[in-house]
């Protein structure tokens, strides 16, 4: 029973590891990471330098299995591409040796009071989860809640790394005796190196078993190269599992990296040794010298740093091997076409605002596709759910947030060769589309994760609220369809058809709300039901006015006076005599709440 609850312990530990990693992640696809993801790629651009920053965080953080899983999460985020991850990868296998090198020259004794100490993971891991909750809890602003979330995840995620090897740690005296016990069968030293720094978790930790046992018995070259080999193979197997499970291609790509090159390492290192030894540069002498604490840190260290030096410019190499063992889903067509469209993004062509601003006419043309698809995903999800199409919903959020973030500084960038007012004033418009159709998929996602609290609850709208939410679901669908085409077709007459349609949704939504609210008071619906009820149709309504924001920016197009008098505008609208506006909101008014009418019950439930 004691092995059955260490390895509860273990996975319990790699589920905080892995929730950690995804916390993490959401917060970063949150947060406004332009100039996060900007930085990260001038490093990363360049193999070395990305191998320097890979060796250096390890180092600081003292993990190289946290460095990788760590950037596996900033890949999976958008914040760098596989290829990009790569130098950082090489970096951690050697910052690890780095790390193992400066503990041992460290006084035990004044340990506590380095430098280094402050970044050991259970010191870091409290700190940033303290520091998280407290910008969840306490601040307003939305940016702090998103910095929180990523502390947070950087903390549970370390809290898994330390669950998971305290679960095991009572292990590790019964399995130091086997990185010893194969002076004269290099094979099974190589195997004992892997399978034990796999159960460990920590190369780290293994290598510092052999300084130990160096340190009171002494142990030979000839009888620990071999497992410290296996010590670089087994510790890329934890990270590699991990790293793979729910992951994108080019995140199982980034751990299958790490792997590649950890077996060309191994491979490099055996063949200069058989050379060395055959040619005699490495001596009997040598190869049968007691080692102490030192001696095996040095041989780690060089075993790690040695073949990186040597097979960084073979990057490229890991790169298409790891592209050809997991090649890329099919894509869906809307994804093909935004990225053609994201690729026309010339930055040759911002000296050319017409053709410049054109190329981001397009792609919001297809942006507001992915919208409208989320939106009728979200809808689907309601009333026919299928776990795939979560999954897909929230592809298409991801490819609407990076959207956005190009094309919003490719207009500025193209702003300082603008001259013409009419130019300035259609790329204030694109800013202000591209914010409109970002925020109708937000809205769908908001839409697909209060369905899914229904489900998660138990729970399920009754065939009333389901019957009346589809008329609003309808009013939406014809208001947003309204809306894509008079942008598509950049018709003023077109967005003026918006607004009286919005009137409608507004005065259905405040209906459809208060017959909801009467049913639940007399325990018609279940109250629980009813709240994701009415978060459904808030954000209907929502999604309602920022059509109506778009209409109006297209008519400013054409109409300059309104420009920066919209809510005048619109108020007055409401309130005008305009023969045009009142017959459109009547036409719709008899529309939707005539059906509303014609449903076979009243709003009380009851039967007509």
């Amino acid at each position: 029973m004691v092995i059955f609850y260490r390895i509860v312990a273990m996975l319990g530990g790699l589920a905080m590891f892995l929730y950690g990693m995804r916390i993490m992640g959401d917060g970063l696809k949150s947060s406004s990471g332009g100039a996060m993801k900007n930085a990260l790629a001038k490093v990363t651009n360049k193999p070395f330098l990305g191998f320097l920053l890979g060796m250096l965080v390890t180092c600081v953080i003292q993990s190289s299995t946290a460095c990788i899983v760590l950037t596996v999460g900033l890949v999976g985020a958008g914040f760098l591409t596989f290829r990009q991850s790569i130098g950082i990868v090489l970096g951690a296998n050697v910052g690890t040796a780095i790390t193992a090198q400066v503990i041992r020259l460290m006084d035990l004794k004044s340990a506590e009071d380095s430098l280094l100490y402050f970044f050991k993971a259970d010191n870091l891991a409290p700190m940033a989860l303290i520091i998280g909750i407290g910008l969840i809890m306490f601040s307003k602003r939305g940016s702090h809640k998103n910095m929180g979330n990523i502390a947070c995840g950087f903390g549970v995620l370390f809290m898994g790394l330390i669950y998971m090897s305290a679960a095991v740690s009572n292990f590790s005296d019964s399995l130091s005796g086997l990185l010893t016990s194969f002076e004269h069968n290099y094979l099974l030293q190589f195997i004992s190196g892997v399978g034990v720094t796999a159960v460990i978790q920590s190369s780290s930790a293994v290598v510092g078993i052999i300084q130990s046992i160096a340190s009171s018995m002494g142990v030979s070259f000839s009888g620990i190269f071999a497992v410290i080999i296996g010590v670089n193979i087994g510790d890329c197997i934890t990270t590699y599992i991990v790293s793979r499970i729910g992951a994108t291609p080019e995140q199982k790509r980034t751990a299958t990296v790490h792997v590649i090159y950890n077996v060309f390492a191994a491979l490099l290192i055996i063949v200069i040794l058989t050379i060395l030894r055959l040619t005699g540069i490495l001596s009997d002498e040598f190869w049968f010298q007691s080692l102490d604490s030192g001696g095996v840190a040095n041989i780690h260290g060089v075993f790690r740093l040695v073949p990186a030096v040597l097979l960084l410019p073979a990057s490229g190499l890991f790169a298409r091997i790891a592209e050809k063992l997991i090649p890329d889903v099919p894509k869906e067509q809307e994804d093909i076409e935004i990225e053609q469209a994201l690729s026309e993004l010339d930055p040759r062509l911002i000296t050319s605002p017409v053709l410049a601003l054109s190329q981001v006419e397009h792609l919001i043309g297809h942006m507001c596709d992915i919208a409208v698809h989320n939106y009728d995903a979200c809808v689907k999800q309601i009333y026919e759910y299928d776990p795939g199409r979560d999954n897909r919903i929230t592809q298409r959020e991801i490819i609407l947030d990076r959207v956005i973030d190009q094309a919003n500084q490719y207009v500025v960038s193209i702003s300082p060769y603008i001259k013409r007012d009419r130019d300035n004033r259609n790329s204030n418009f694109q800013i202000k589309a591209l914010i409109c159709f970002e925020r109708i998929g937000d809205l769908a996602v908001n839409i697909t994760e209060a369905a899914a609290c229904l489900r998660d609850q138990g729970k399920e709208l009754t065939d009333y609220a389901k019957a009346e939410l589809r008329l609003a679901i309808d009013a939406i669908y014809d208001i947003l369809d309204i809306t894509v085409k008079a942008y598509k077709t950049n018709d003023p007459l077109l967005a003026r058809q918006v607004e009286p349609l919005e009137e409608v949704i507004d005065d259905l939504i405040e209906d459809l709300n208060s017959r909801h609210v009467y049913r639940m008071m007399r325990n018609i619906c279940d109250p629980l039901s009813g709240i994701q009820y009415q978060n459904i149709l808030q954000n209907l309504e929502h999604i309602s006015d920022k059509c109506s924001d778009l209409a109006i920016y297209i008519i400013e197009l054409t109409d300059i006076d309104v420009i920066g008098k919209e809510h005048d505008y619109i108020h007055d609208l409401h309130h005008s005599d305009n023969p045009d506006y009142q017959k459109a909101y009547r036409g719709n008014y008899q529309k939707y709440f005539g059906a509303l009418e014609s449903l076979p019950f009243t709003k009380e439930g009851l039967p007509r």
